[in-house]
């Protein structure tokens, strides 16, 4: 059974689950070995990575070893192959993962080694399985982190209906997708101002590539998605969060605020 962490808020949350990231990191610094971290762009870990950013601040230590795996990014609706948007656009995936996260975190370490720009991965819309492959041949992610949507429960790009055996691949956005990215960008004007494709890993590439798994769902408005995923103990491909059930060593943490609607 999936293990449940019930936190006071999005900000104890994310505190917590900084010290099992820095642990992580720490034991593969000695190790001799690479850490991986599977990382979703937007709102709901962004306590985490604020959270990283200050127990490196506090503690430094290299991060040369530390690998940053983002699990999607848009793609330009322009006609002609498919290519990520550009790193300049807000909604850039890759942006995130290097302005939200490495860059935070290589400010933090000082003048101490930091996460190597090249240690930024995304996947490549022409050669979607070959993300699967680097992340086999890097040993797996040692700790993948999830989001869930609001209104549909999608993780990472996975719309309801994905099939678990999916992995990294181009997707057409569902619309309810789309609609809950209006909230995470608002600079998005209108539904049509959201792009209608992205490439992400599948859930195959998460169940099967990683260590460690925590879905992380906070506030009021992911209240639907806890007690959808809490409702059962296995993939229900209706609702793509509860992967979390599919995962090895899978676990949902989540807030007061989330889950004040399945008190008695």
């Amino acid at each position: 059974m999936t293990a449940l962490r019930i936190f006071p808020d999005a900000d104890a949350l994310g505190a917590a689950l900084a010290v099992e990231i820095v642990t992580g990191m720490t034991e593969a610094a000695r190790e001799g070995r690479r850490y991986l971290l599977g990382c979703p762009g937007g709102r709901s870990l962004i306590s985490t990575y604020l959270a990283v950013a200050a127990r490196l601040r506090v503690a430094p230590m290299d991060l040369a070893h530390v690998v940053i795996v983002m699990m999607d990014d848009y793609l330009d609706d322009t006609p002609g192959p498919a290519r990520r948007v550009p790193v300049e656009v807000l909604h850039s995936c890759e942006r995130f993962g290097r302005r939200q996260i490495a860059e935070p975190w290589n400010r933090a370490v000082g003048s101490r080694p930091g996460v190597p720009a090249d240690q930024v991965w995304l996947p490549d819309p022409l050669d979607p399985a070959g993300y699967d492959e680097r992340i086999a041949a890097a040993g797996g992610v040692d700790l993948f982190l999830l989001a869930s949507g609001a209104s549909d429960g999608h993780v990472a790009f996975n719309p309801p209906g994905s099939d678990i055996a999916d992995g990294t691949r181009v997707i057409a956005l569902a619309d309810t997708t789309r609609r809950d990215n209006l909230a995470t960008f608002p600079h998005f004007a209108a539904l049509d101002k959201v792009p209608r494709r992205g490439v992400s890993v599948g859930p195959a590439t998460i169940a099967r590539l990683s260590r460690r798994v925590r879905l992380v769902a906070t506030g009021p408005a992911k209240a639907a998605s806890v007690a959808r995923v809490l409702a059962v103990r296995r993939w229900q491909a209706d609702w793509p969060a509860t992967l979390v059930h599919a995962c090895h060593n899978g676990e949902l943490w989540t807030d007061r605020a989330a889950v004040a609607v399945l008190s008695p």
